[in-house]
Formats: C-alpha cells, sequence, structure tokens
C-alpha cells in the first residue's frame, strides 16, 4: 500500500514536471518563433545604437598644393543626462575643467533631464588636455565621441577667401561652412557620412563596433590664390591703412588674360580659427572685395574714355575743351579744381580732368555710355565662385537725370565692386576681352583624378587697338599725371588713380572722406598682372586721394608679383621714366551734379518703389529739361559717328571751343604750359616773351578773335 502511494507521487510529480517543460517549450516557442522579430529588435534597441562616422572634410589648398583649411581629429563632451546623478554637482564639474558657464550649463542638463533625453552636448572639439582632465574624474555618465576639427594653418591668411566653420542655427548639430570657400563648396566639401553600430553591456558602455557603412571623404579643393602674393598684398594693405587711417580697404590681384585671382585681400581681417567675438571689428568677415560696392570715381573715366574711342571720331591726341575748370551743364554751373583751358583726350585722362570728362561723355552720349559700361561687366554679378557678391548699380538711360551723364562719366551715380573693376581693366589689359573670374583651379576627391574647373570663353567687349590706345594712355597717367607713384623699377606700367567723395546717408551731403582706389597693370606691352586697390574712407585733403594712398599700394604689390612670377624686366634698373615738373595729385570726381545720390536701398539692388516712380517720373521730363535749359550748344557735328540703332537727336552734343569769331579770355596769370595747352586748342599763332606767369597780353581779354590770329603773351616773374 505504501508503495502505490510512493509510486502514485512520483507519477504525479512527473507529470506535474513535464506539463512544467511543455509550458516552458511552448514559451519557447512564442517567444523565438511568433515574437522572435520584435524581441530581436528590443535586444538590439538595448545592447547597440547606431551612430554615424563623420567624413573626413576635404582640405582648401592654394595654387601650390599647400592647406590652407584642413580637418583635424578631435573629440567631443556629452552626456547621458537622465543617469547624472546630480545635476548641481555636475554642473560644478563640468563648467570648472571645460570653461563652460556653470548656470547655462545647469539649465541645459535640467532641461533636457525634463524632456526625458538620454543625449546633450556639452562641448564640442574638446582639447587634449580638456578631455584628459575629464576622463581623470572618471564619470560613467560621460561620454566622448571623435569628431573631426576644422584647422586653418596660415590663420588669417586668405580668410576672406576660405571663409569658416559654425552653427548656422540652434537647431544645428553639425557645423557648416559659413562664409567663402567652406561655404560656396559645403557639400563638396563635407563629404558622405558612414555608419557603424555600437554594442553596450547592461550600463550602456561601448565594448565593440562595427562599421555599416564607410565615410566617403570630401573633395580636396585647390584655390587660385598664390599664398606668397596673398601675404604681401595683406601686409601692404594693413601698411596702407595704418598710415592713412582709412576705415575699410580691399586688393584683388589677378593674371587679365584668364582670370585668375591670384590675391584677394580685405581689411580688417580676422582669424577663421577663432569664433566670432565682441571685440571684433563689424564687417571684419565681409570680403569686402565682391560684396561691398562703392562710386568710385575717377578711375572710371577709363570706361568713358574706351567708350569715346569706339564710337566717336576722337583720338588721344584730340584736344579736348576744358573750360578753364568750368562748364555749364544743362543750366547747371560745375566747377573743376583743374583750371585748364584745353588738354588732349590723352591729358584728360593723366590728369584726371573732370571737365574734360564730361566733355567726352557728352561726345559719347547716354545710350552708347551706358551700353559701354554695361559690355565692361558693370550692373551685374560677376559669377565668382564665392557667396555674398554684389551686382553693385548702375541705373537704366530711362533713371538718368539730365546731368547725370556729368556724374556717371567720372564715377558718381553709378557702384561698383572691386572685382568688377579688375575684370573692366584685365579687358583693356588683355587686348578687349571681358574674362570670367576664377578662384577655384580644381577639385579632387581622394582616390579619384583632380577635376579641374574650365575657363569660361571670354567674350570681346572693345576692339584691340582700342584696348592698346587705352594702355598707352594708362601708361601716360604714370609717367606724367596724377598715378606717377606708381612707377615701377624695371618695368613699364598703367593705371588710373580715382578718388570719390563719400555720400552720408544721414545728413544727405557728400563728406570731405573718400574711396580712394587705383587700377594697375604692368609690363604695359604685355601686362601680366592687374591689380586693383580700394581704400573707403580716407580723409586729409590730397592726402587722401587715390595717388597719394593707392597707387603706392600697387607699386608693392605689383613688384611682388612680378618677380614671383618670373616678368623679365623691360626697362633698364636705372631707367627713371618720368619728367621733373610738379604734378597734381588731384583726381577727386566731382560729386552732386544734381543727380540722384545712391543710397542704401540702390546698393542693395534697386530703389524703392516710390524712388523708382519718381525716377520714371523724371526720366519723362528729361526732354522739356532740356528745351528750356539755358546753354544752347552747338550742333552735333556731322562727322561724328553715330552708334547703330541711334538717333542723332538722342546724343549730347560737343562742347566745342574752336569755333569762328570766339572772345579773347583772359590768360593773364597762367603759366606757360597752360597758354600753350589754350593756344593748342584755340588754333592761335602765339608769341611768347619772358618766363613765369603771363602779365600781358595781345588782344586784350573779351576782344573779337578771328581764327588764325597772332596772340602775343608777356611772361614775368
Amino acid at each position: 500500500m505504501r508503495e502505490n502511494q510512493t509510486t502514485k507521487r512520483l507519477q504525479w510529480f512527473l507529470w506535474l514536471m513535464l506539463a512544467w517543460v511543455g509550458v516552458i517549450f511552448v514559451r519557447l516557442v512564442w517567444l523565438q518563433v511568433f515574437h522572435h522579430d520584435d524581441l530581436l529588435r528590443q535586444a538590439q534597441q538595448q545592447q547597440q545604437r547606431t551612430i554615424e562616422i563623420q567624413a573626413a572634410r576635404g582640405a582648401i589648398l592654394d595654387r601650390t598644393g599647400q592647406p590652407l583649411a584642413k580637418s583635424l581629429p578631435s573629440e567631443s563632451v556629452c552626456v547621458n543626462p537622465m543617469k547624472i546623478p546630480d545635476a548641481g554637482v555636475a554642473a560644478d564639474l563640468l563648467s570648472r575643467v571645460l570653461n563652460l558657464d556653470r548656470a547655462s550649463l545647469l539649465e541645459k542638463i535640467r532641461t533636457a533631464t525634463l524632456r526625458g533625453s538620454g543625449f546633450l552636448w556639452i562641448k564640442r572639439k574638446v582639447s587634449a588636455e580638456e578631455a584628459e582632465r575629464i576622463r581623470s574624474l572618471k564619470l560613467d555618465w560621460v561620454e566622448f565621441r571623435p569628431e573631426m576639427r576644422r584647422f586653418y594653418p596660415r590663420g588669417k591668411l586668405a580668410a576672406h577667401v576660405i571663409g569658416s566653420m559654425g552653427m548656422q542655427n540652434r537647431e544645428d548639430t553639425e557645423e557648416r561652412g559659413t562664409a567663402g570657400i567652406e561655404a560656396k563648396f559645403d557639400e563638396d566639401l563635407a563629404g558622405e557620412p558612414g555608419l557603424a553600430r555600437v554594442y553596450t553591456d547592461v550600463k550602456q558602455n561601448p565594448y565593440d563596433s562595427v562599421v555599416a557603412r564607410a565615410p566617403e571623404p570630401g573633395a580636396n579643393i585647390k584655390l587660385t590664390i598664390d599664398p606668397n602674393l596673398q601675404y604681401d598684398a595683406e601686409k601692404e594693405l594693413q601698411r596702407a591703412m595704418e598710415s592713412t587711417g582709412a576705415k575699410t580697404g580691399s586688393i584683388v590681384a589677378m593674371n587679365p588674360y584668364n582670370g585668375e585671382i591670384l590675391a584677394m585681400a580685405n581689411y580688417p581681417t580676422y582669424d577663421p580659427n577663432e569664433p566670432p567675438g565682441p571685440n571684433e571689428p563689424p564687417g571684419a568677415r565681409s570680403n569686402l572685395a565682391i560684396t561691398t560696392p562703392f562710386e568710385p570715381g575717377s578711375v572710371f573715366k577709363v570706361i568713358t574714355l574706351s567708350a569715346a574711342l569706339e564710337t566717336t571720331h576722337l583720338t588721344p591726341e584730340t584736344i579736348i575743351n576744358c573750360g578753364n575748370g568750368s562748364i555749364n551743364l544743362f543750366g547747371r554751373i560745375i566747377h573743376d579744381e583743374h583750371r585748364i583751358s584745353a588738354l588732349s583726350m590723352a591729358d584728360v585722362l593723366a590728369r584726371s580732368s573732370n571737365i574734360g570728362a564730361i566733355q567726352i561723355g557728352l561726345k559719347v552720349g547716354d545710350r552708347a555710355l551706358y551700353k559701354y559700361q554695361r559690355r565692361f561687366g558693370f550692373g551685374r554679378k560677376t559669377g565668382i565662385e564665392l557667396p555674398g557678391e554684389s551686382a553693385g548699380l548702375l541705373r537704366r538711360v530711362e533713371q538718368w537725370t539730365p546731368s547725370s551723364i556729368g556724374s556717371l562719366a567720372m564715377g558718381h551715380e553709378v557702384a561698383v565692386t572691386s572685382i568688377q573693376l579688375a575684370l573692366a581693366g584685365a579687358a583693356i589689359a588683355n587686348g578687349g576681352l571681358l574674362v570670367k573670374p576664377r578662384i577655384v583651379l580644381s577639385k579632387q576627391v581622394p582616390g579619384q583624378e583632380a577635376e579641374k574647373s574650365p575657363a569660361e570663353k571670354p567674350e570681346r567687349i572693345i576692339a584691340p587697338e582700342t584696348a592698346i590706345k587705352m594702355r598707352q594712355m594708362m601708361e601716360g597717367v604714370v609717367l606724367h599725371g596724377t598715378g606717377r607713384r606708381a612707377i615701377l623699377k624695371g618695368y613699364t606700367s598703367g593705371g588710373k588713380t580715382g578718388s570719390a567723395q563719400i555720400y552720408d546717408l544721414k545728413a544727405h551731403v557728400y563728406t570731405h572722406h573718400y574711396n580712394a582706389s587705383f587700377l594697375g597693370f604692368a609690363p604695359v606691352a604685355n601686362p601680366q598682372i592687374l591689380i586693383v586697390v580700394t581704400l573707403e574712407g580716407t580723409s586729409g585733403g590730397e592726402n587722401g586721394f587715390g595717388g597719394p594712398v593707392a597707387a603706392p599700394v600697387f607699386r608693392e604689390v605689383a613688384t611682388s608679383a612680378l618677380r614671383m612670377l618670373d616678368v623679365p624686366k623691360d626697362l633698364p634698373d636705372g631707367l627713371i621714366r618720368t619728367s621733373r615738373e610738379p604734378v597734381d595729385e588731384n583726381d577727386l570726381a566731382i560729386a552732386g551734379l544734381g543727380g540722384a545720390p545712391l543710397d542704401d536701398a540702390s546698393l542693395l539692388g534697386g530703389a524703392s518703389e516710390q524712388s523708382a516712380k519718381d525716377l520714371t517720373a523724371s526720366a519723362r521730363t528729361r526732354g522739356a529739361a532740356r528745351s528750356v535749359s539755358s546753354v544752347t550748344p552747338p550742333p552735333v557735328r556731322a562727322d561724328s559717328p553715330v552708334s547703330e540703332g541711334e538717333s542723332v537727336s538722342n546724343r549730347r552734343p560737343f562742347l566745342d571751343s574752336a569755333l569762328p569769331g570766339t572772345r579773347m579770355p583772359d590768360i593773364r596769370g597762367m603759366t606757360l604750359r597752360s597758354v600753350l595747352e589754350e593756344s593748342a586748342a584755340r588754333g592761335w599763332q602765339l608769341e611768347v616773351s619772358g618766363s613765369g606767369l603771363a602779365r600781358g597780353q595781345e588782344p586784350a581779354p573779351g576782344a573779337i578773335l578771328p581764327p588764325g590770329e597772332h596772340v602775343r603773351v608777356q611772361f614775368s616773374r
């Protein structure tokens, strides 16, 4: 009986065990078969995570292949806020080691904790010393993540071209290019990030990882910038800024034949290795050479004379009436600092005569002048491979006032950038072709062939013979005009100075601060370098004009460029090709002729709606304004050519002084040279005696002077 009881108990126990095994088996089948995928996904979420592997950002190289920007390995500190035992203690420790603001860090930690976030960046791309100090604390809720840090080995060199990196908004977790090449080619430089699976233990500490997708490195971008010339340009620009007290400045040096930018310097500047700080000058990170338009002043006379050579019968030898420094421009009397009666067209450029430029502009005519200003690239972007370029401002002819042609002929009522001036000058230097500027030579993904940046076909804008004549006249500016300080040792050079008064937008007046500039090239016969120097905000009278302050910068930078490019000298070292006669360096363009001054809206790309209406109304009344003008100019010469599609009535008259029956002017007090110029302009048979200044004349002032009449002048000191 007892045995039967024991046997039964064993049997029940056996059945119970079998049932338990069955339940376990069913449960296993349920878990491993029916819920396998769900459980596997949950396990993977707990035991592993996928992280992004940052791709190596491509380097930015100069034309010699040396890095201007590259990426270095670095570490960033992050935490899991849900694991932090005490937010206050954590903020104390981390802020002290990483030099962070404790209150701000504490607020970030508490906010992340309230959101239930398991991740929070503490500091990105810490130094090796900071990382080591954090590790020594052995905090299990702190994690280090590998990243790449952008490094600029040359510091400030070409900073405005290269640009910088940073967070574009608060939502960003990755740095992006914020300016320059870094921004323009951000996608090419960034590459494609990879993916990795990281396996963690129960405490979420990683113990293994597997690369799921390898990152693809970014492309290396090679620039046209010559590092040595860039250094010299920045050095000379800074020296000029400090000596003149100018507010801002820029230099563009380029190859005039293919548009390659060899140097682009701006002041003030910055170090892209450092984030923007409170003591950084305003606009220090702006590439002024392409983003900031200005009224160019007399340097713009180059465009006016080029148009005249192409559309009229004027030649460099043609005598231009300069009216003793005065002209009645459609009822408005304009006075020039240069009290000269007449000059050849070449000397109008060399001595920067404003009245002479106005006369030439009148001969060219409104539409022809506007047409050539557009041809030279003004009023539109150049297409340089940098962000933020401005198109400047060039108003349509319909928006001009009657006196606008006078302003535009000498560089007012127009806004240009330094890069636009450089391309216009390059067209004269290279024989008449407008090229597109190039800042990128090639792009190369590591392991692949370099992809060269193609050069666009240039556009012919003036005839080769016009370019040659302009180069010769611009050489005269340097030899015996306002640009003597641009004379080079061993090389011929040509150029044009410019000084424009700066308009005060608040006071609505032109000030005695200037945009001083110089556009030049060398050697004259076969230019190899084209340089534009612009200094904004100079003062000090004539000491702030383009000749005294901008031309010397051109001289130093051009000398360095020609040496670096190994250009053969075209002059003996000891030869100085200039006269000893004193030179008037006043090249200040007359401001405020009655046209609409440039305002903020204009510089941003156009006038306001009301301004546009006012300008349109002004354009409608131009004909009436002309008809009631007190000026009764002589008719347009019959031999004056007219541009295709343009009627004679649309052209401005040429104010000529060599008309029969003119009155004898008062030439007393004038120098011998001025009298000779007056004689050549009026066709006198001149007889002179003595030296010094004119003290007596015959016929007397105001007498009717028939053509060919003998004029006798007595000079004495």
